[in-house]
């Protein structure tokens, strides 16, 4: 039976690798990890707003291959967090490398790493990230009366009369212990799954390669062990099956009122816990990054396209090589070369300039994180990343659009300073104000932001922009194919900047009247003249 489980078990981590999971994802356990951990020593820590413009959490689901709930929550850190040097590149790839090739070691691993697939694993986290609960003042009271116990049980041979005192202690101790309960559901979820964490830990750790990661790990499953036997108590209760087992967990129940042991042992453990933070951070983050990078061979299994980006220090370029957005299904891929000038994109809607200035963004983040890029070839900058692509009214702060689109370029201008390499993607600048003020406004912050050694990728609708920006932005645009009944997107990005402008034909082309067509083309050339 056993066997027969293990087989079906390699058999589907097998059949799963390099393919999407299919199951459902809850981020407020998944980002614990992330929102509790200090990123102050990071080059970056992504914003809440670039995550929500790139559509982040859609891409965590897309990247994510992991086998535990620890390794899930240690690759979203990982993606959220650009590290300041590639120090451990050479070792992840190589795991990577052994993990791709290797599928009976892979398989290995893997069995392990799905022993911390329950969902109560998401807690562990919290026994280094979060406070403990403080014994009471009046604890010294449980203590009495666990003496008292103890006491009573051994002269109640010599005197039956201390029956009465221990019944009367055993009375008092019921109601600490039910009080207690509560205490103990705080940790009933992760310090369960923090023995399971150890003993994987350990398990991985055998393994010679995996060593590499952390060398003194030892150390820390050994300060952890120390504490096993007390952390036991938390598994009690667990799995109840039979009446016999009823028996026995319900006999165990009144020795744990009679002697108060639950709620000793509880904030002895949590007093130890306490002291072993570090230890079991380490212990976790071992872990997590051994799933991170099974979680990365498998990825770039299923994937067709994909590459391991040149990180360029100093020369602050971008270059894509058959660059395309992995969310995107059959995405059309293209070039892009960003060298001295930013980028300024023209076209129309839907033509695939937003989705563009994404997949930069994407692939800068998956590059300097996971050592990844959706490309042929790719070669990116270390870099900050910011953007104003989706931006909303704030009516619960009586917040306009544009308002809240000034604050944030507003931020942008004041990094944009700060002698370090940022870039920047933005969409339609300051779409949410007149003609004549958005494109003067456009181009004096477009041409601030371009400073600096800094990479701006922004769209617009405003031709008049081009013309001002040619010195300091490189001009590309999108464009449609119109037939005599039917608009086409080829996707391709295109040099200079957009000539042809066709939103009065595609009306014309969905059946609008023809007076309005008429006008509207009038109208058109007669601005176009007063502009020339």
């Amino acid at each position: 039976m056993i066997f027969n489980q293990k087989k079906k078990q390699a058999e589907q981590l097998k059949a799963s690798f390099g393919k999407l999971k299919d199951k459902s994802y809850n981020f407020e356990l998944i980002e614990k990890y992330f929102r509790n951990k200090d990123h102050s020593a990071s080059f970056q820590e992504l914003s809440d707003k670039t995550c929500n413009d790139l559509d982040f959490d859609e891409l965590f689901m897309f990247l994510d291959r992991t086998n535990s709930k620890v390794g899930q929550q240690y690759l979203y850190n990982r993606l959220r967090v650009i590290p300041i040097d590639s120090k451990n590149v050479e070792l992840d790839e190589e795991l990577i490398n052994q993990f791709a090739t290797d599928s009976n070691f892979r398989l290995q691993i893997q069995t392990e790493l799905t022993k911390l697939n329950h969902r109560e694993a998401y807690y562990i986290s919290a026994l280094f990230q979060e406070g403990y609960l403080e014994p009471p003042k009046w604890f010294f009271v449980m203590r009495l009366l666990s003496f008292t116990s103890i006491l009573s049980v051994l002269l109640l041979p010599f005197n039956l009369k201390i029956f009465f005192v221990l019944g009367s202690v055993f009375i008092i101790n019921i109601c600490f212990h039910l009080w207690n309960k509560r205490n103990l559901s705080s940790y009933s979820d992760s310090i369960p799954q923090l023995l399971i964490l150890k003993r994987v830990a350990n398990k991985l750790f055998q393994t010679k390669n995996l060593k590499k990661i952390n060398p003194l790990l030892n150390e820390s499953i050994q300060a952890i062990n120390q504490i096993r036997n007390r952390m036991l108590i938390f598994k009690l209760e667990s799995k109840i099956e039979g009446d016999f087992q009823v028996i026995f967990w319900s006999f165990l129940e009144l020795f744990k009122i009679l002697f108060l042991l639950e709620p000793l042992l509880l904030f002895g453990v949590l007093k130890r816990l306490d002291i072993r933070r570090e230890e079991i951070e380490k212990v976790y983050s071992f872990v997590g990054r051994i799933d991170a990078l099974v979680s990365i061979a498998s990825l770039r299994n299923g994937l067709e396209v994909n590459c391991i980006p040149e990180i360029c220090e100093e020369n602050i370029r971008i270059v894509g090589d058959q660059i395309y957005h992995p969310l995107i299904i059959d995405c059309v891929a293209n070039n892009i070369v960003v060298n001295g000038k930013s980028i300024l994109l023209t076209g129309s809607n839907m033509s695939g300039k937003t989705s563009f200035i994404r997949t930069i963004g994407l692939n800068v983040i998956a590059g300097l994180t996971i050592n990844t890029c959706f490309a042929e070839a790719m070669v990116i900058p270390r870099v900050r990343i910011y953007s104003a692509i989706r931006i909303s009214d704030d009516l619960m702060n009586d917040k306009s659009y544009y308002f809240e689109e000034v604050l944030t370029i507003k931020d942008m201008i004041g990094k944009s300073c700060n002698g370090k390499a940022n870039l920047y993607l933005l969409d339609e600048i300051f779409k949410g104000t007149n003609t004549v003020e958005r494109i003067s406004a456009g181009k004096a912050v477009l041409t601030s932001l371009a400073k600096n050694e800094n990479i701006v990728f922004v769209s617009t609708h405003d031709i008049e922009l081009t013309d001002l920006l040619e010195k300091e932005y490189d001009l590309y645009h999108f464009s449609e194919i119109i037939s005599d009944k039917s608009v086409a997107f080829d996707y391709k990005l295109k040099d200079g900047k957009l000539k042809n402008r066709n939103a009065i034909r595609i009306l014309e082309i969905n059946d609008f009247p023809e007076l309005v067509i008429k006008e509207a083309m009038a109208l058109a050339e007669k601005l176009d003249r007063n502009r020339l």
